[in-house]
């Protein structure tokens, strides 16, 4: 998948909903994302009002300074009401103009930050190590392992680390020069044993792919694109592709508060609390979360998410005899 650091910087200042009490503070960073994807699936829409009509309290800011009390004023604005299909076409393709823009370089992608590449890979394995160990039999040794890299730019993140682990990586990009850039860069990567094998110049909501091809579902720097209905939608759709003991990475910035919307990219950084609300639509699970470490201060917060669509079981920890009898505290 592709990453790429967002510019310019993201300078905003204080803000406050007008539902609440407390200032907000984004942080002032650049943004690390992926091209975004075209989505005119009409199927499986869900209304980001009834989404979050629980949930009045996201409220957010855009990079010009403009204030939105609720994250559905600012959809509506962006993209106008549910079923405004030309508008949210435009949203799209907007986003997708910006990254054709763009040098399928690694330093191009990730917006001149290219040094920080090093640390987001080691990051990365040891979160992918650890899940697989703990979800895959045996760490999926003597497994045929299969990957789906969604947003996979120029093959960044496949030929780092998922070509490593997976005998075969699915690529699959909406922007035509970063896809052939990730054939080129991913020609030589790899043996017979551990390959790229599909190329998928396909907007995600377009694809269909295989039920039950995928261990691990790959989502890094993208979804920031997707609009809120569109997310739900894309991983409702990608759980029928997860293997039994399969799970979806999530790899992306955090606003410290609400969300921080992009007027040039037409993307959003949105806060954990907003992706965890998400996760919850989709009908997923949080199984365990990491927060990136090593990169640059004026960036946004990164952080991982391990998702499943089982339930993750319950640790039953019991006191040893030497504790038991303790007096304990009522809380």
């Amino acid at each position: 998948m592709l990453l790429s650091l967002y510019s310019p910087f993201v300078s905003i200042g204080h803000f406050h909903c007008h539902n609440h009490q407390n200032h907000i503070s984004p942080p002032s960073t650049t943004k690390l994302a992926s091209p975004p994807y075209l989505y005119r699936r009409k199927k499986e829409r869900r209304s980001v009002i009834t989404l979050f009509s629980v949930s009045m309290e996201i409220c957010g800011v855009d990079s010009e300074g403009k204030e939105f009390d609720s994250v559905q004023d600012m959809w509506r604005e962006e993209i106008g009401e549910e079923g405004d299909e030309t508008r949210k076409t435009q949203w799209y393709r907007d986003g997708v103009s910006y990254w054709e823009g763009v040098e399928a370089s690694v330093d191009g992608v990730l917006g001149g930050y290219g040094h920080v590449n090093d640390a987001d890979i080691i990051g990365s394995e040891v979160f992918l190590k650890t899940l697989m160990q703990e979800r895959l039999v045996n760490g999926g040794a003597n497994q045929h392992l299969v990957a789906l890299d969604c947003g996979s730019g120029n093959g960044r993140i496949t030929k780092n680390l998922l070509i490593r682990y997976f005998n075969e990586v699915d690529l699959l990009e909406p922007v035509e020069q970063f896809l052939d850039a990730a054939r080129e860069n991913l020609a030589s990567a790899g043996s017979e044993t551990h390959k790229a094998t599909n190329f998928f110049c396909i907007p995600l909501q377009e694809f269909t792919p295989a039920a039950g091809r995928y261990d691990v579902i790959w989502v890094q720097w993208c979804i920031g694109h997707l609009t809120d209905d569109d997310f739900v939608s894309f991983f409702n759709r990608a759980k029928g592709c997860l293997k039994p003991g399969g799970f979806f990475v999530v790899k992306e910035n955090n606003a410290k508060k609400g969300f921080v919307l992009d007027k040039e990219d037409h993307s959003i950084t949105r806060s954990d609390p907003y992706f965890k609300q998400l996760f919850r639509g989709c009908g997923l699970h949080l199984y365990r979360t990491k927060d990136q470490k090593g990169l640059p201060q004026e960036l946004f917060a990164v952080k991982m998410y391990a998702l499943t669509v089982d339930t993750p079981p319950k640790i039953h920890r019991t006191r040893s005899k030497t504790h038991s009898n303790r007096p304990q505290m009522i809380k």
